[in-house]
């Protein structure tokens, strides 16, 4: 299987390049800027901006699989700019008339707990996404990828899964991303902010994220048109988050709470049977073993 993953460069797409090829699959990653991560990535990697519907031109057509990553994803910035939301919407449009076009019919995407919105579930399954509990443009962008893909696989034929990710932290992430953060202010003695006293959310260690991927990808066939929770199963609040930051670096600095920000989901756990069920989903990392890996890694950089 020759597979393509957009958004190699990032996070997540790093860390599922470097698990693929290990597994000896056959990978080759878009994205728009080189891997400052991996350098040996960057041999696999064709440099393409989505957006710019020619570039695509240079990728190559052999392709079995997409697993399309790439988006702007930091919820906040897509409240105060919403014009980057609509960047996602057109790449995620370009990568799909890309597979139509050269008749590549399998397509796994990379959604959002964002989808859901603020729900009062305790535990949140797949079926629970309302249009009208959109919160932010970067929700908005999710939903109309997910029906954009539901179309072509209607339409054009390709099958698809669609993964549900909530809160992926730990090796590859130096953004202003809540934990890596965290991590860099308490290291630096700053103040910590909190947006949300009560505000609880599904932490996923990156390697628990990419062991859900790897199994859909093994599995794609059997289980094709389906949407997935691929997260922990378990809730935290990042007033807890911040404390065990700081107690693992042995930190005093101060914690400054504030209001909800407009725009994020403030309590979520995923509901995983259904990836229990599928594909043997399980979890493995809870969120003070993931920190701690975490923090080992920061370390070392």
């Amino acid at each position: 299987m020759k597979i393509l993953l957009t958004g190699s460069s990032g996070t997540i797409g790093t860390r599922l390049f470097e698990k693929l090829l290990e597994l000896n699959y056959d990978v080759i990653g878009v994205d728009k800027r080189e891997n400052k991560w991996d350098e040996s990535l960057n041999e696999k990697t064709v440099i393409v901006d989505l957006l710019k519907k020619n570039e695509l031109d240079k990728l190559p057509e052999d392709i079995d699989l997409i697993i399309h990553f790439a988006a702007n994803a930091r919820v906040y910035e897509l409240v105060k700019s919403p014009e980057l939301a609509l960047e996602n919407m057109i790449s995620t449009f370009n990568i799909l008339e890309f597979a139509r076009k050269n008749k590549i019919c399998k397509f796994i995407f990379s959604s959002s707990r964002e989808t859901y919105g603020n729900i009062n579930e305790i535990s949140t399954a797949e079926d629970k996404v309302r249009l009208e509990n959109c919160e932010s443009p970067y929700s908005a962008s999710k939903i109309t990828a997910e029906a954009l893909i539901h179309s072509y696989n209607k339409a054009y034929g390709i099958d698809f899964v669609t993964m549900r990710f909530s809160n992926v932290y730990g090796m590859y992430d130096d953004s202003d991303r809540v934990i890596p953060l965290w991590i860099r202010q308490t290291l630096q003695d700053e103040e910590l902010t909190v947006f949300g006293e009560d505000k609880a959310l599904d932490f996923t260690y990156i390697d628990d994220t990419i062991a859900g991927v790897i199994k859909i990808i093994e599995n794609f066939d059997t289980i094709k048109g389906q949407t997935l929770n691929i997260s922990s199963g378990e809730e935290t609040k990042l007033i807890d988050v911040a404390d065990k930051i700081r107690n693992l670096l042995k930190a005093k600095n101060k914690l400054i709470m504030k209001e909800n920000r407009p725009g994020e989901v403030w309590k979520f756990k995923a509901d995983i049977s259904k990836a229990e069920k599928m594909l043997d989903y399980a979890p493995k990392t809870g969120i003070d073993e993931g920190l701690e890996k975490t923090l080992d890694w920061y370390k070392k950089q």
